[in-house]
């Protein structure tokens, strides 16, 4: 049973931190690279392909969450590792909340003015969100090595 809820956390927590860096590093680059200066239409797509997924990853990150407080049910020892797991998952969290409740609707309707700093903003969140996530994940394959 345990392994099993190991596996389920670990490739949920896998599958967040990926699509994060994936996303960062490689879709946001190359849809910048493809516009070029039709910052509109990047917008358009970007808008698209956001749309929809709040719920999605708010799911992720409560199955997340779940499997973790399970995990620590039937294994107490490390606890201090999960503790510390469980607030920079909630900081991530955090952020994820505050870019799809706040950032995103400020983007949606910026000016073409007020656009590149809602940009560079994103940017710097999702860094943060993903070094919380990421090192979330490093200190659960930490405490099994512990």
């Amino acid at each position: 049973m345990t392994a099993l809820v190991a596996i389920i956390h670990a490739g949920l927590a896998a599958a967040w931190v990926g699509g994060m860096a994936y996303s960062l590093f490689v879709v946001q680059p190359k849809l910048k690279k493809y516009f070029g200066p039709r910052e509109e239409d990047r917008e358009h797509l970007t808008a698209v392909i956001a749309s929809g997924n709040r719920y999605k990853v708010l799911a992720l990150i409560g199955v997340i969450a779940l499997t973790g407080a399970i995990l620590l049910l039937l294994d107490h020892q490390q606890w201090w590792i999960h503790a510390l797991k469980a607030v920079l998952l909630l900081l991530a969290t955090g952020i994820f909340y505050y870019v799809s409740w706040h950032h995103w609707p400020r983007r949606i309707f910026a000016t073409a003015a007020e656009r590149p700093a809602l940009q560079r903003q994103l940017i710097t969140l999702a860094t943060l969100m993903l070094a919380l996530a990421g090192g979330a994940f490093a200190l659960g394959v930490l405490a099994t090595h512990l």
